[in-house]
């Protein structure tokens, strides 16, 4: 409740010296952040609540990685656990922190949205970017335009790097570290980064190259603690004393049960990330126009040193088997080593002509392959360090195409667009047995799922100005189709030991999307908003036909369903935006009701592994307030803020499944979010700034049951960060900067980062 009230009195606070400062004439051409009328350039078509960010703000922010530079952007937010985290998904609003296929991410107008799947592993591909070759961030919040797939129906991000203007150069580099301290793990982790990049334009011609790259290493804290089970084994128990037993942790797991000892943390995950982009653009004087993006993305996620909290009367320690902890036998397990490897690559190709004065025609076709994905896992700790028997999860051929073609026509009195699109999904995913889990050469065929989907779109909006309102209609088809998809393991009984394969019945789903919008310029400072969409999310591929394993290696049959049904929603978004001069108001409301929500229901199976069931939800509904303000030179000159406030009612309507989630709080979606960063140039050379993270403490589970603070929850958030920046010279700049100053300690079911800082020097050509 302290930080509940806190972080809510602050949000005012931060607004006060703005209405002070309201009447007064800007001095600046353009506003912070961009929100509804926009006065510089946009990636993707603003519908409905809409933010750009750039510069400013990025200067303001520790970015460690690409998704930091948006942390504080309006009710928003990036599940991210850790330096270097691969499972960042993007929530916009009451999505829930997992619902990955619910947003789309591009990168220069190319798809890096991983619609493989529908959690936390099928984050947007943010490794293919730098932090340091971003030049804008674009965030569009609900399915309001017809240009885009239903998976918009959650939001949509696009990020745009720079594109040379001239000979230039530049590079940055990192170091970081975070003191953890938790249950038995008491450590310091650290990291550095380094990022280089060069442009050329033809200064007489179209052409344009740049090329980059960064090498990202760093340990993050542990993501899982391990409790003692309870056992009744005859085997010889091993006296033991270091486990831990946090009381409030027991509800997360087995409600009205006691909490479990813990005995060990999961290794530290130690991340070496090297990507390569090469970028080559055409900007020819007809007015054709064309860019060729490849980026290149290795991911090594290496987690050998699990640290075990028991120790035995020597004083050795102990991490797996039978013990007794105060008088009671307890089994150790659950305490592996893994080593996961990717290699991915990013191919796109888009063009523009014009046709006409009046007529541009577009194309975009791009691929995300997934080059190689091996996860090795031992099948216990005394066999990981003993290089024994593991694991091998392995993905391949695993893929997407997409590709789009557009026409914009001006008529005149109005505007018409209008396209197709279609996309193209595979995954095929097989597990191995080691006999040595650090190596394939001996691997035996376990069990293997696989499947495509892909989509077929047609769109066109119509954009009608009667001054001083302007009238945006469109509409949106989508043909879906499911096939492919299946299973293989070793058969039994007659077949033992033979590879049997069962196939699932293809699926095909269509959805009409209908979008408007009314915009209406009240004065030239003022601005009405009014959109309405519908929007269809079809099943991923991952969530139709990729079952995942029980703790004994065989199918857990229920952790996916070839009959999912798509998600629909209704969305509507009210928007009033006043800019008072160097201030500019907006306040925003919004509502969401979806039918069908595909949701994975968590618990655990007969072995004690977590387990993720995707089911039909009936409906489910949102709606919330937001007011966002940002400002130029309040109170002082040089001091800037951008301070946003949000409250979402989100919940279960209907859930025949699961009748007692009905009027419940939605899981992990706050009643509360608050952000906000202030920005103040001391002098010329020194800016520094602080900034504010804040979340109330959601329900953890669908029926409202689990609410908690620590491992296993989704709990409240409190951060304050600061940074300083000084510029040593026009090229050369040096940054410092404290994330979570506080040392708030919190959950989103796995540890949010404790108290981080990072030291950055920069140059630029």
């Amino acid at each position: 409740m302290t930080k509940t009230m806190l972080a809510l009195c602050a949000a005012p606070l931060a607004l006060f010296p703005l209405a002070v400062h309201a009447g007064e004439e800007a001095e600046h051409g353009n506003t912070i952040l961009v929100v509804g009328q926009h006065v510089s350039a946009i990636s993707i078509e603003p519908r409905g609540l809409s933010v750009s960010l750039g510069e400013e703000q990025f200067a303001g922010i520790n970015a460690q990685n690409v998704e930091d530079l948006m942390k504080y952007a309006p009710d928003f937010f990036v599940r991210k656990r850790f330096a270097g985290d691969s499972n960042g998904v993007p929530g916009f609003r009451g999505t829930h922190s997992t619902q990955s296929a619910r947003t789309l991410v591009m990168v220069d107008g190319f798809t890096v949205s991983n619609f493989l799947g529908n959690s936390f592993a099928f984050a947007p591909k943010w490794g293919v970017v730098g932090p340091g070759e971003v030049a804008q961030f674009d965030i569009v919040y609900g399915p309001y335009s017809a240009r885009y797939a239903g998976n918009s129906m959650g939001g949509l991000v696009s990020i745009t790097t720079r594109s040379p203007k001239q000979t230039e150069a530049f590079a940055t580099v990192q170091g970081l570290a975070q003191g953890y301290d938790q249950f038995g793990t008491h450590e310091t982790y650290r990291g550095y980064s380094a990022e280089a990049g060069f442009g050329f334009r033809q200064e007489d011609g179209p052409w344009s190259v740049r090329v980059s790259g960064r090498h990202f290493r760093n340990d993050g804290q542990p993501q899982m603690f391990y409790g003692l089970s309870a056992s009744r084994s005859t085997e010889p128990a091993t006296e033991v004393t270091g486990a831990v037993i946090d009381p409030r942790q027991g509800q997360a797991f087995a409600p009205g049960s006691p909490a479990k000892p813990i005995f060990a943390a999961q290794s530290p995950a130690a991340i070496t990330q090297d990507q390569a982009k090469l970028r080559v653009g055409y900007d020819g004087a007809s007015g054709v126009t064309g860019e060729l993006l490849l980026a290149y993305w290795h991911n090594l996620d290496s987690q050998t040193a699990p640290d075990c909290y028991l120790r035995d009367a020597a004083g050795n320690r102990v991490c797996e088997g039978a013990v007794s902890l105060a008088g009671k036998t307890y089994q150790a397990s659950g305490a592996k080593w893994s080593r996961s490897v990717r290699d991915e690559l990013l191919a796109g190709l888009k063009l523009a002509a014009p046709l006409s004065d009046a007529v541009t025609l577009g194309g975009t076709v791009s691929t995300y392959q997934i080059l190689r994905s091996d996860s090795f896992t031992s099948s216990g700790y005394a066999t990981g360090a003993a290089n024994g028997p593991g694991t091998l999860a392995r993905q391949g051929p695993t893929y997407w195409w997409t590709g789009d073609l557009s026409l914009d026509a001006d008529l005149g009195i109005a505007t018409l667009a209008s396209g197709a699109s279609a996309n193209i999904y595979r995954t095929d995913a097989t597990n191995h047995a080691l006999t040595h889990w650090r190596t394939d050469v001996d691997r035996a065929f376990s069990t293997r799922t696989f499947g495509t989907t892909r989509t077929l779109a047609g769109w066109a909006e119509l954009r009608v100005p009667f001054e001083p309102v302007t009238l945006t209609f469109g509409t949106r088809f989508e043909d879906w189709r499911a096939y492919d998809g299946g299973l293989s393991r070793i058969g039994t009984g007659a077949l033992a030991g033979e590879q049997v394969t069962g196939r699932y019945d293809s699926r095909h789903a269509t959805g009409l999307q209908p979008k408007a919008a009314l915009e209406w310029t009240i004065d030239p400072q003022t601005t009405l908003q009014l959109s309405l969409a519908r929007a269809t999310r079809f099943p991923t591929v991952g969530e139709l036909f990729q079952g995942s394993l029980d703790g004994d290696g065989s199918f857990n049959e229920d952790s996916f369903d070839p009959g999912l049904k798509p998600e629909r929603s209704s969305d509507a978004n009210l928007l009033l935006a006043h800019d008072f001069g160097r201030v500019k108001l907006t306040g925003s409301a919004f509502w969401q009701r979806v039918s069908n929500t595909i949701f994975a229901f968590t618990g655990f199976n007969r072995n004690g592994v977590t387990t993720s069931s995707f089911k039909n939800i009936d409906v489910t509904r949102q709606y919330g307030f937001e007011l966002i303000a940002e400002a130029h030179d309040v109170a002082v000159a040089g001091l800037d803020i951008d301070a946003n406030l949000a409250w979402i009612d989100s919940i279960t309507v209907r859930n025949a499944a699961a009748p007692a989630a009905e009027g419940v709080q939605f899981p992990r979606i706050p009643r509360w979010r608050v952000n906000a960063n202030l920005r103040y140039r001391v002098a010329e050379p020194v800016m520094i700034s602080l900034g504010m993270r804040y979340a109330s403490r959601p329900n953890t589970d669908l029926l409202g049951e689990q609410r908690g603070d620590t491992y296993g929850y989704t709990s409240e958030l409190f951060a304050l960060d600061a940074r300083i920046n000084w510029h040593a010279t026009e090229r050369l700049r040096f940054s410092a900067g404290a994330d979570n100053i506080t040392n708030d300690r919190a959950w989103v079911y796995h540890p949010y980062p404790q108290r981080s800082f990072l030291i950055e020097a920069g140059w630029s050509l």
